[in-house]
């Protein structure tokens, strides 16, 4: 018989005051953790065991009782197999596939190549990924919105519940068996600050969706995925898009209120390393992505890079130390600039990766030529399938990342999407049509697409992800609209693969480009050899000091401030307020596991704000007076 254990997760989250003391309330009980796991060559365990509780584990075929109490058949051609041992929670034997290292294993940074999917639209509401939930309430157009929608239907029966059961339901246990089955390795999890705290005037649901955060951290490790944890809103937005939780003015690191949201954001970094660099989850939760997309064209290069360098100094001397295996490596979005223009950014730093997001879709360009061509009974002529498309993808991406592993270091393309236009429901927003300059009916009506149109895509998807090699499709799964379909098709992983335009196996994708473009790579895969601090391996012993003085903090100047004396009168917050322990997840009785914070050393409070001090709008710049006077 298979045992699946569900492990009931604690939901409050635990607020800690922190002074100079080192002494702290747990959310959960004392101790560095239990293993994780013996370093092992990756062949599967053994099925059952003697005791009760024993371990449980199975190759392709095994039928899974999962979380909800269906039987799903786990359909794994990789030669993958999962692992779930109650007496032993935080086990990392599982392995996703043949090529990949289970999770007891280090990672390979250079050799192994990541083939993931992203969970977006989870934990992070975004109308093109939920468009039937966002059609419910027609104000919506983020969850800002949406939250305020929802708490004022009287017939909604609470946010809490609308959210709880999105969070349910729209990704399950059963789409990680089916992520593994489709040759991934990895995952990119966005997540929301509210999954540790809102403050008064924000609307959106605080704490209640981490619980569901740990679910699918467990769930990876029980299929051997790895996660790429990506810290996707900030307070006051980092970026004036849907996804930062509030549309349109950008209010973090930019305007009156601009270093005050960044340093409550640096609070969040904190909380969530702690938790992630525990033993429990180092393994599992390899890479954390500090803040999606800041709009730097808005916000200013050296402005974030001073944020970047106060976070890493901040994570490195504070929390993990320095050198592999000690917490995660931090990824930094280019903020959509060239990949050059990181080339030799805060040389030195401990494992620093660079996400970029490939997009043809929001390039500007009308993207009218064709992806299919005519078809010859079942067959694509002349074998010229997706048109012009693989091969702009080779020559628009391989090149630069190639020059940004040279140059930077790591780099991963941590969102891209078949997608060769803007066309699909709420693509571009709520109430907001594509600017492509053709019909979009042919690429929304999935349904009618014939052998050479997913002959197109797939041929475009191969060479997309050949030329970025390290990536995270945007996104796994597209949610129906009111109307009972999906209606952005080609942003879906999972629609692609039940439906022929996504590859089966990733690793078809090896050598497409070469085939494309003359002289573009070889037919094997590209390995690096990265620096000692990019891997860190040797340990360096401390950040280089000339970081601090090429990017000071707070920064030197910010945007959008008027006449504001900065930064002597810019409202700030002050580090004597209640520090949040994430909470750990229930186990079986007698498995010792950690207790949310990681470096206990690490005693200082969290950003709050001042005593008897009044505050601007932290989300609203518009019309703010400047204050004439310091608040101290």
């Amino acid at each position: 018989a298979i045992v699946i254990v569900v492990l009931a997760i604690v939901l409050p989250v635990v607020l800690v005051g922190r002074g100079t003391s080192s002494t702290r309330a747990s959310s959960g009980t004392s101790g560095s953790g239990s293993s994780t796991g013996s370093a092992g060559s990756g062949s599967s365990p053994a099925a059952g065991g003697a005791g009760s509780g024993a371990t449980t584990t199975g190759g392709n075929g095994s039928v899974i009782t999962i979380a909800d109490g269906s039987k799903v058949t786990y359909v794994n051609n990789f030669g993958g197999f999962w692992v779930d041992d109650p007496n032993n929670p935080f086990s990392n034997n599982a392995q996703p596939n043949s090529w990949t290292p289970p999770l007891n294993t280090s990672w390979a940074w250079g050799r192994d190549r990541i083939y993931g999917v992203n969970l977006g639209g989870w934990f992070v509401l975004e109308p093109f990924i939920s468009p039937a939930l966002f059609q419910k309430y027609p104000t919506a157009v983020d969850e800002w919105t949406l939250s305020e929608a929802i708490a004022n239907d009287t017939s909604s029966g609470g946010l809490q519940a609308v959210l709880e059961a999105h969070y349910n339901t729209f990704i399950t246990e059963a789409d990680f068996i089916q992520i593994v089955g489709a040759g991934m390795n990895w995952i990119r999890l966005p997540i929301p600050f509210w999954a540790i705290e809102t403050w008064p005037g924000e609307p959106f649901l605080p704490r209640v969706c981490w619980k569901y955060i740990l679910q699918a951290f467990q769930w990876a490790r029980k299929y051997g995925l790895r996660i790429f944890l990506d810290l996707h809103t900030a307070p006051g937005s980092q970026n004036g898009f849907n996804h930062s939780g509030k549309l349109g003015q950008v209010n973090f690191l930019a305007g009156v209120m601009g270093l005050a949201n960044a340093q409550r954001m640096l609070s969040y970094i904190r909380e969530i390393t702690e938790f992630i660099s525990q033993d429990e989850w180092k393994d599992v939760v390899p890479l954390f992505g500090i803040a999606n997309e800041i709009l730097v064209t808005h916000v200013g290069f050296s402005e974030t890079a001073s944020f970047y360098n106060e976070a890493m100094s901040m994570i490195r001397a504070n929390i993990t130390g320095y050198g592999a295996g000690n917490g995660p490596f931090i990824a930094i979005h280019d903020g959509f600039l060239p990949e050059r223009q990181w080339a030799n950014y805060l040389p030195g730093t401990d494992r620093l990766v660079l996400d970029n997001h490939p997009y043809f879709a929001f390039d500007g360009s009308p993207n009218t030529d064709p992806i299919a061509v005519p078809e010859v009974g079942s067959l694509v002529a002349n074998g010229a399938s997706g048109g012009v498309w693989p091969q702009q993808a080779c020559t628009a991406w391989q090149g630069n990342i190639d020059s940004s592993q040279s140059a930077f270091g790591v780099t991963v393309a941590g969102e891209f999407s078949n997608a060769i236009n803007d066309c699909g429901l709420f693509v571009n927003g709520v109430g907001n049509g594509p600017s492509f300059g053709g019909d979009c009916t042919p690429f929304n009506n999935w349904q009618s697409w014939n052998a050479s149109m997913k002959s197109g895509f797939n041929e475009f998807m191969l060479a997309s992800m050949d030329a970025m090699q390290n990536w995270f499709f945007w996104t796994w799964k597209i949610g129906n609209s009111s109307a009972g379909t999906v209606q952005a098709p080609l942003w879906s992983y999972q629609l692609g693969l039940e439906n022929g335009w996504n590859p089966p196996d990733p690793r078809a994708a090896i050598g497409k480009c070469a085939a494309l473009v003359s002289g573009s790579s070889t037919t094997v895969l590209s390995t690096y050899t990265y620096a000692a601090s990019q891997t860190g391996v040797p340990a360096p012993s401390a950040a280089p000091a000339a970081l601090s003085q090429s990017f000071p903090w707070p920064p030197t100047t910010l945007s959008g401030i008027g006449g504001l004396q900065y930064p002597a009168l810019a409202p700030t917050y002050t580090p004597t307020g209640a520090v949040v322990t994430l909470p750990m997840p229930s186990v079986t009785a007698g498995v010792k596991e950690g207790d949310g914070w990681f470096n206990s050393a690490d005693g200082s409070g969290a950003f709050t704000q001042v005593a008897g001090c009044s505050y601007p709008d932290a989300w609203d710049s518009a019309g703010i007076v400047t204050p004439t006077a310091a608040c101290t």
